[in-house]
């Protein structure tokens, strides 16, 4: 399909690459441009490791695990293996392919490169057409307030599993980081911006954290849609219903609804949550319902040339 122009996409975690896969096929090789979520990003064996990057980097370039949605298709560990033989932290996984990634990046970064240009060199190495732009250059941290104290992104999602509860959530550095020019200019230029099925509170919420963005999606004239993550309410994967229920909004595609309300002026929710479209109404955001749950490409391309209809249709 010919595809409505520029389209801004910005994402987080599986599902969001998913949808910008879609995308990806649904529209001309380089309308599509992903801004992703860096607040999750850590250091670890002096390495830089930017999780969400990765994940749609892989996504977009048709190398990623198609069971978990995130790493190398195939990838072993035989360096992580070693790693802990020698007393090394083993509690994040890390691939021997998927790490040639991470050391690539940390020695550019090193040679004073920014994480905007390096992401682009690597997707380059990668034969993708899509541009992949984090959301700042500058270092920005999720820590997650819960009954055990105030943990990393990672700490709580990897190493603990979710477990603890979530009482409160903060973006540490979000306030002082400016965005990246090229993500900034991405979104004047969109003709359609996508919220993907991305958690609303630590994989979307750290890019609006940033000033600029926020204001130029919140006053943005190209039709803005999201697409739920919650379906029937629950989470395919991850964490987003637990934390939307221990900051105290509802679990269910409506309440990602009222936390997105500002930045939407269209909101696709799955068949099965048909009925919450009279509410989505009453809200003043248009509603959509389909099929959401991607898992091939067929059905990654479905969602999202339904979603592009839409966006044509509140032009």
């Amino acid at each position: 399909m010919s595809g409505p122009g520029p389209v801004v996409a910005l994402a987080g975690g599986v599902g969001g690459a998913k949808l910008a896969v879609g995308l990806a096929e649904a529209l001309p090789p380089g309308a599509l441009t992903v801004i992703v979520n860096t607040a999750d990003d850590l250091s670890l064996h002096g390495l830089h490791i930017s999780p969400d990057l990765d994940t749609v980097m892989y996504n977009l370039a048709g190398l990623s695990d198609p069971e978990q949605g995130w790493g190398i298709a195939g990838d072993t560990t035989g360096a992580l293996e070693l790693l802990g033989r020698y007393g090394g932290p083993t509690w994040f996984r890390l691939g021997d392919r998927d790490m040639a990634t991470h050391i690539r990046r940390t020695q550019r970064l090193s040679e004073g490169g920014r994480l905007t240009e390096v992401t682009a060199e690597l997707c380059a190495s990668l034969n993708i057409s899509s541009r992949v732009l984090p959301m700042t250059d500058a270092p920005v941290a999720t820590r997650v307030q819960t009954p055990e104290g105030e943990l990393e992104f990672q700490d709580y999602f990897v190493a603990r599993g979710t477990r603890p509860r979530v009482t409160g959530v903060r973006f540490q550095g979000a306030e002082a980081a400016e965005a990246a020019p090229e993500a900034l200019a991405a979104i004047r230029e969109a003709e359609t911006i996508v919220f993907c099925p991305s958690n609303p509170i630590v994989s979307l919420g750290p890019i609006l954290a940033i000033r600029e963005i926020s204001d130029l999606l919140e006053n943005a004239t190209a039709p803005r849609l999201a697409v739920s993550p919650i379906i029937g309410g629950a989470a395919l994967r991850g964490p987003a219903a637990e934390m939307l229920q221990g900051l105290g909004h509802e679990v269910s595609a409506l309440g990602v609804a009222r936390i997105m309300r500002k930045y939407l002026d269209g909101f696709v929710l799955d068949d099965q949550d048909a009925d919450l479209l009279p509410s989505l109404k009453s809200l003043g955001v248009a509603g959509r319902a389909a099929p959401t749950v991607m898992t091939d490409l067929t059905t990654k391309k479905a969602l999202a040339e339904k979603v592009l209809d839409f966006a044509r249709s509140l032009r």
